[in-house]
């Protein structure tokens, strides 16, 4: 497929897309999120090139125009729409397959400074929501969505809507799924006071019922 092919597909999926988009002429001057796109398309080529100065000073000054950061080594597929997009930052060795939609604030980041491949693996048609931090070499399966301000440290199964600090499968292939399955289990504290509290506010509430028994006896 041609370059400049690709580029009318990043147009056309604004219009999928955006129920605000009105013409293409507005489109293509006012929308942040397919300038950042461009401006990678064109900084990854030349990094694939080995023109590594070249490609990260456009990808600097294009996050400099449009609050988007996106790695010019990142590899990105067709039809990739960025909604917004302030604050998205998208790492080095991230893959984002076809027909992918994420909001602003997102990050598909790296966990440390291990070599290699340490950003995600977005597939085919996902969908990664405001705020939200996929983070590490995992993989969003296929029409898989992350809910907003999610932070995502595992893989997410195919068909999957994952949700929560840590993250965790809700819904998976259009059923909810019980969140203490042993392969979703994740530490999580503020649960657990959560947890915590409701025993001693049961426990509490039997002891004033008892209380309130006695007295009741007593009269």
């Amino acid at each position: 497929m041609s370059f400049f092919r690709i580029l009318k597909q990043d147009i056309d999926v604004v219009f999928d897309q955006d129920p605000a988009a009105r013409t293409y002429f507005e489109v293509c001057l006012t929308y942040s999120g397919l300038h950042a796109i461009w401006a990678h398309r064109i900084a990854h080529a030349l990094y694939r090139k080995k023109f590594f100065f070249i490609a990260r000073s456009i990808s600097q000054i294009s996050r400099f125009f449009t609050g988007i950061e996106i790695h010019p080594g990142a590899k990105i597929g067709k039809r990739f729409f960025i909604d917004h997009g302030m604050g998205v930052v998208i790492g080095e060795t991230c893959e984002i397959g076809d027909n992918v939609t994420i909001y602003q604030g997102v990050t598909l980041g790296g966990t440390g400074k291990e070599k290699g491949k340490r950003h995600p693996t977005i597939c085919d048609n996902a969908l990664i929501a405001t705020g939200a931090k996929v983070l590490g070499s995992i993989v969003i399966g296929e029409s898989s969505k992350v809910g907003a301000g999610s932070v995502v440290l595992k893989d997410v199964p195919d068909h999957s809507t994952i949700v929560g600090i840590p993250g965790r499968v809700v819904i998976q292939n259009g059923e909810k799924v019980r969140t203490d399955l042993d392969h979703h289990k994740l530490p999580d504290p503020v649960s657990e006071v959560f947890k915590e509290m409701d025993q001693q506010i049961t426990s509490l509430k039997k002891e004033i019922e008892e209380i309130k028994g006695v007295k009741r006896d007593d009269d």
